[in-house]
C-alpha cells in the first residue's frame, strides 16, 4: 500500500514538501497518527525542517473529499482524519494525504462535534420558518417581519440534462451550481403561507409535453399547406425550425441551447440580436469549412 503525503499548509511554497511512502503491513491495522508522526519526522530531518520545524501534536492528517453534487475536482475539500482511525479503514492505496495545522481529534471527538452541529441545525430549524416562494432560500426567526425576497413565478423544470425555471425558459443550466445561480424574476416579501391552489414543486418532460399540447392550436390541412407555402414561418419560429434541422444532422438540442444562451448573454438577452449573431457565426463557420476544402484540393 502506497500513499502520497503532502505538507502544503504554509503560504511560503518553498517550505512545501511531498513524500511517497510504502506503508509497512503492520501500519495498515494501526492508527493514522502513526503515519502523521512518520511524516513529521521525515520533514524535520530534511533541510526544510531546520527553518520550519513541525510538531506532530499540533498537526492532523486530512484527505480531499469531493462533494457528491459536484463533478469538479476544484470543489474537493480537505476532511480531517481521526488520530485513532485505522489506516486500512479510512485510507485507500495511492491516496493523497495532507499534513495540516491544527491538533488531531479522535473518532469520539469528531462524532461529538458532528452531533453538536446536527443539534444546532435542528434548533435553528425549530426557531425559524422558510420562504415558500420558488427559488428563495431565505429563513427568518419566527414572529419577526419577513425579509425581502427575490424568487421565481413558477416551478423549476428538470428535463433530460437541462435545468431551468418554467417562468424563465430562456435561461437554461446543465449543472446544479449554475441552475441555483439563476436569479429570480420577481421581487417582494418572503412568506411561509402556501397558496390554496398550490403548484407542483417541479416539472418534468411529461409536464412540458402536456403544456405544449395545450398551447398548440390544431391546424387544418389548408392552414398547414398555407404555412408550408409561406416557407413554414407560421408553423414554427425560425429558431425552432433551425434547432430541429440541426438535430437531424447530428447537432444535439442541448448543444444548440448552450451555444445560443451564451450568445444571448453577450447580446443582453436580446432575442433578435442573438438570432442575427448566431447567423453571423454560422456563416463564418461555413466559410471556414469552404476555405479548408480549397486547401485540401
Amino acid at each position: 500500500m502506497k500513499v502520497f503525503l503532502h505538507y502544503e499548509d504554509n503560504q511560503d511554497k518553498s517550505l512545501h514538501k511531498s513524500l511517497k511512502i510504502t506503508l509497512p503491513k503492520k501500519w495498515k491495522s494501526g492508527p493514522t497518527n502513526k503515519l502523521l508522526e512518520f511524516g513529521v519526522e521525515s520533514y524535520n530531518a530534511s533541510e526544510l525542517g531546520k527553518s520550519n520545524p513541525l510538531d506532530a501534536a499540533t498537526l492532523h492528517l486530512a484527505h480531499k473529499v469531493q462533494p457528491e453534487e459536484s463533478k469538479s475536482e476544484n470543489d474537493a475539500v480537505l476532511t480531517p482524519l481521526a488520530s485513532d482511525a485505522i489506516v486500512m479503514e479510512v485510507i485507500d492505496d495511492r491516496d493523497a494525504l495532507y499534513m495540516c495545522h491544527g491538533a488531531s481529534q479522535t473518532l469520539q471527538q469528531i462524532k461529538d462535534i458532528q452531533q453538536a452541529e446536527i443539534e444546532k441545525k435542528k434548533q435553528e430549524l425549530a426557531n425559524t420558518v422558510a420562504c415558500v416562494h420558488f427559488g428563495c432560500k431565505n429563513r427568518w426567526v419566527k414572529g419577526t417581519p419577513p425579509p425581502d425576497c427575490t424568487y421565481h413565478a413558477s416551478p423549476p423544470v428538470f428535463h433530460e440534462t437541462a435545468k431551468f425555471w418554467s417562468c424563465c425558459p430562456q435561461k437554461k443550466a446543465y449543472d446544479w451550481e449554475d441552475f441555483q445561480a439563476i436569479k429570480g424574476c420577481l421581487t417582494g416579501k418572503c412568506t411561509n403561507v402556501k397558496e390554496e391552489n398550490e403548484q407542483k414543486q417541479f416539472l418534468g418532460g411529461c409536464d412540458l409535453r402536456e403544456q405544449i399540447g395545450e398551447a398548440q392550436k390544431l391546424k387544418s390541412i389548408d392552414d398547414f399547406n398555407a404555412a408550408q407555402a409561406a416557407g413554414g414561418s407560421e408553423a414554427a419560429p425560425i429558431l425552432t425550425r433551425l434547432k430541429g434541422v440541426m438535430a437531424e444532422i447530428g447537432v444535439e438540442n442541448e448543444l444548440f441551447d448552450q451555444v445560443f444562451e451564451g450568445i444571448q448573454k453577450d447580446t443582453g438577452d436580446d432575442l433578435d440580436a442573438a438570432t442575427q449573431e448566431l447567423g453571423v457565426k454560422l456563416k463564418k463557420a461555413m466559410k471556414a469549412i469552404a476555405v479548408e476544402q480549397l486547401r485540401i484540393k
